[in-house]
């Protein structure tokens, strides 16, 4: 028979419980926290397999898959590093820097850096950068980050009011993503940096402008992006995209980081409460990319579920009684039980059944299994 999960629906950013949502899971995958041993030897096993789709030459994962989704590899890399103390691969993530840091042969104007023709693909290597900076205290990869922010910051104009365009040279599109990324940059250069003043300004600047575009639906779920094409800059009603539920969540905890101010908690619970509720992004207890019912998800979109995972952890870590932990551990026990080969690669659904492994998929689960240590 099928075990159930209750999932708190209504849970406001004060913790009053509005209502309670059973939800019917598989019986072979029963959810119960892992021993902190296990999770870890759980979270190694992926990692190692992760790095199976290491390429030295390139510095790159599965060399043939978007050039973002190695930035967001090694991310989830030096987030297990982090977490568990192993350096075991920090030669390979010197490897990566010093070969992807050159200019790129296909966006030379970038001068290298990780500036790239997109400002979210730059976004992810840059917060790579600050978690090497964590680990090594090395200033050189905060400087980095540091370029790559007024990288991005440059392609803010008043177009819809402020934010960052998507697309260069094109500008042609303000989305979620984009802006995310920069908050969450910009917030965390802020922590890394006594007496920063700059970043922080512009952080809560970018912030502020999210918040009031209309990206966030009313149903507190962030769609991806803006009509800025003759749309009047309203809300495209794209895709609610797991990963652009996930960024805000980070870029909202480091945030509160810099300036204790509980209301922006009490924003990103109100999404992460909408993703758990959603019909659509929660089925039977189970994060679940919205391409995943009709089998359309592309390389890109394999990856996004990890990186909400990523994101909740940080939220649930500065939230006081943990109340995301259950379901980060219902996502990492039924990934592990289903989704999973005996080599230790990870499928797209983590409901199971596993089907193939990419860089997007494993970096996911690696990002998962390290959210629960």
């Amino acid at each position: 028979m099928p075990g159930r999960i209750w999932t708190l629906v209504g849970v406001t950013a004060c913790g009053v419980v509005v209502s309670l949502l059973a939800t019917a899971v598989p019986s072979q995958a029963a959810p119960s926290p892992s021993a902190p041993a296990t999770a870890r030897i759980r979270a190694t096993a992926a990692v190692d397999a992760m790095m199976g789709f290491y390429d030295a030459e390139t510095g790159r994962w599965q060399p043939e898959s978007p050039w973002w989704q190695s930035g967001n590899a090694l991310q989830a890399l030096l987030d297990y590093m982090a977490k568990t103390g192993s350096r075991r691969y920090m030669p390979q993530v010197k490897n990566t820097i010093a070969i992807q840091r050159a200019p790129l042969e296909w966006w030379p104007e970038g001068g290298g850096e990780f500036r790239a023709d997109s400002t979210d693909d730059t976004g992810w290597w840059a917060l790579a950068m600050t978690r090497v900076y964590d680990l090594t205290r090395d200033k050189r990869y905060l400087d980095i980050a540091e370029l790559d922010e007024a990288y991005m910051r440059d392609y803010w104009d008043d177009t819809c009011g402020g934010g960052i365009w998507w697309d260069i040279p094109a500008k042609s599109y303000k989305n979620a993503i984009s802006i995310e990324l920069y908050i969450k940059l910009a917030a965390s250069l802020h922590n890394r940096i006594p007496g920063d003043k700059v970043y922080l300004a512009h952080a809560l600047e970018a912030w502020r402008w999210f918040k009031g575009s209309g990206m966030i639906n009313g149903d507190h779920l962030v769609n991806d992006g803006l009509n800025t094409q003759g749309g009047g800059c309203a809300n495209n009603g794209g895709t609610t995209w797991t990963y652009n539920q996930g960024v805000i969540l980070g870029g909202l905890t480091e945030l509160y980081k810099a300036t204790g101010d509980k209301s922006l908690l009490a924003d990103a619970r109100d999404i992460a409460d909408a993703v758990i509720a959603s019909p659509s992004l929660t089925q039977h207890g189970i994060l679940t990319e919205p391409c995943e019912p009709t089998g359309t998800c592309n390389a890109d979109q394999a990856a996004f579920k990890g990186i909400f995972a990523r994101d909740l952890g940080e939220l649930d870590s500065v939230l006081t009684g943990h109340p995301y932990r259950n379901y980060l551990r219902t996502q990492a026990s039924y990934a592990y039980a289903n989704a999973r080969n005996s080599a230790h690669q990870y499928g797209l659904s983590w409901s199971g059944p596993f089907d193939q492994a990419s860089i997007g998929s494993q970096s996911s689960a690696v990002s998962l299994l390290t959210a629960v240590l």
